[in-house]
């Protein structure tokens, strides 16, 4: 087997960071929806945390941001004309399509795509299978840029295998990337063993019988999943295909990452993060044991130390779960669990008992977190060998410098406030293209997409 090291591919907050409430099921999006957003401040939050991470000794790269507002989008719909004749166009017939091609939801990366190391798959590379979002109009137009992206990232076709976004049956095959994905495997900053893959959907397509949520939509199809599953040729004995439960969805978990995270051999959730969770629970416990010889530490939290609603509001299962150097654990948290008092209890709870973590870190993610995405949201995690490692495109590798030349781009190019009506300024189109055209030669990319 081979070593493997995790890597957090943070996705750079864009410029055009706005709170126009488009995704429905999501609270936090809806509650903000139309107020003033801070693009500066949301960009060196998310630039915080990843250089935070990095000095843990977390293997830490970034993921720039799509190219907004999205011109091919507009010329779908039909309309014709320069840019920014298309874009006043586009708002008198439905603002909502304005605020659509400007959305920088590319920003939450754990929906870009599911990935699974070398060690998982049959063919010994690294598999990534580009999310289609095919659930809200916003995040649909996102696949075939990131696509785009991750190819100028992961080149070389003997190491990595890139999968475009799966496309029949969009309503059959919707895929929201690893927000709905979780790997399990033994403790170890460079543990070489193959994996436990758990894919969590909230519908099944071709069961109409099964259960769904009634308030909410289920983003996930249980055949997206296993189709997914199949194209990294995965062994079935190690992939779990559980069920997220509607009563959590209704609530506003509308990701798996809303209400569970995971991470080699520990497995955080609340105890109505699946459907029939004690069954679930058990089998994944003896199948961990049984392969790898160790204990699974599954932390679940009740509904009455965490009650559903706390869980959504303060993100706490949206932390992100990592193993430092040390082989100990860190949970990274937004700000917003120090404050609510369920979810600090949960944390110190977490911090009691036996377990392999042993530090919480809180951090200052409010633009994000306004907009319904906290800590998980804003990384994929690509575990890589060595050979990996040195085969993707150097420039997106975190670092003190690179981290310096950000700071600086986005204190030049990125607005402090962005508001409903400003999306309707034509200097913001000029601005962008200027922002990303710097953005381009600092990453040394060929093109952003």
């Amino acid at each position: 087997m081979n070593l493997l090291r995790e890597y957090n591919f943070d996705g750079l907050i864009g410029p055009t960071h706005n709170y126009a409430g488009l995704s429905y099921g999501n609270v936090a999006s809806a509650s903000h929806r139309h107020q003033v957003a801070h693009p500066r401040a949301a960009a060196l939050q998310g630039l915080a945390k990843m250089k935070a991470l990095h000095q843990l000794g977390i293997g830490q790269a970034i993921l720039p941001p799509l190219k907004r507002p999205h011109v091919p989008f507009l010329e779908s719909l039909g309309f014709t004309g320069p840019p920014k004749k298309m874009l006043e166009q586009a708002f008198r017939a439905d603002p909502v399509l304005l605020a659509s091609c400007y959305s920088a939801s590319n920003m939450w990366t754990a929906n870009a795509a599911t990935v699974s190391p070398a060690n998982d798959t049959n063919d010994s590379r690294l598999h990534i299978t580009v999310a289609n979002l095919a659930s809200t109009l916003h995040r649909s137009i996102e696949a075939d840029a990131t696509f785009g992206n991750l190819g100028e990232i992961f080149r070389s076709p003997e190491l990595f295998r890139l999968n475009k976004h799966l496309t029949m049956g969009a309503t059959s095959m919707a895929d929201e990337g690893a927000a709905n994905h979780t790997r399990l495997c033994p403790i170890g900053f460079d543990n070489g063993t193959s994996g436990l893959e758990l894919f969590v959907y909230g519908v099944d397509t071709l069961n109409q019988t099964s259960d769904a949520p009634s308030k909410f939509p289920a983003r996930q199809t249980r055949l997206a999943s296993q189709s997914i599953a199949r194209l990294h040729g995965l062994d079935h004995e190690n992939c779990f295909f559980l069920q997220q439960n509607p009563k959590a969805i209704d609530a506003g978990v509308f990701h798996n990452d809303v209400i569970s995270v995971g991470n080699q051999n520990v497995l955080l959730c609340h105890e109505l993060a699946f459907v029939d969770q004690p069954a679930a629970l058990q089998s994944i416990r003896r199948r961990f044991e049984t392969l790898f010889g160790q204990t699974l530490f599954v932390l679940e939290f009740s509904n009455e130390e965490i009650p559903l609603a706390d869980a959504v509001s303060s993100y706490l299962f949206n932390s992100q779960l990592v193993t430092r150097p040390d082989n100990q654990m860190t949970l990274v948290c937004p700000s917003e669990c120090e404050a609510n008092p369920a979810a600090l209890r949960c944390t110190q709870r977490l911090l009691a008992e036996e377990n392999p973590v042993d530090d919480v870190q809180f951090f200052d993610l409010r633009q994000s977190m306004n907009n319904g995405g906290g800590p998980a949201c804003l990384r994929l995690r690509v575990p890589m060998t060595e050979a990996q490692r040195e085969g993707i495109h150097p420039s997106v590798l975190f670092s003190d410098q690179r981290y310096d030349q950000l700071v600086d781009w986005v204190t030049r190019h990125y607005r402090e406030q962005l508001a409903p009506d400003d999306l309707r300024d034509p200097n913001l189109v000029d601005e962008v293209e200027d922002a990303f055209a710097e953005l381009r030669d600092i990453l040394e990319l060929n093109r952003l997409h």
